[in-house]
């Protein structure tokens, strides 16, 4: 759901498994593997949620940060 009521996305699983993939493939393609670590800067939405379990797919080790951070709790959030 967003944040406006009514205004809602949705997403079936046939097309959250595809941005899975697509994402996952794209992680690879940019060096991303096993056992790296990646961190996820962004609102929650689906593409958030794909990002998350493309990570979980190829074994890279995720962090979620949702935005409202300043640079300096965001890099902090990063290193740890």
């Amino acid at each position: 759901e967003k944040d406006e009521p009514g205004e809602e996305v949705r997403v079936t699983y046939r097309e959250l498994l595809e941005l899975t993939c697509r994402l996952g493939n794209t992680l690879r393609r940019q060096g991303v593997k096993q056992g790296d670590r990646v961190t996820i800067y962004m609102p929650p939405c689906p593409l958030a949620v794909a990002s998350m379990l493309a990570c979980a797919r190829i074994g890279a080790v995720h962090a979620v940060v949702f935005a409202g951070f300043s640079a300096e709790s965001l890099a902090d959030r990063i290193q740890d």
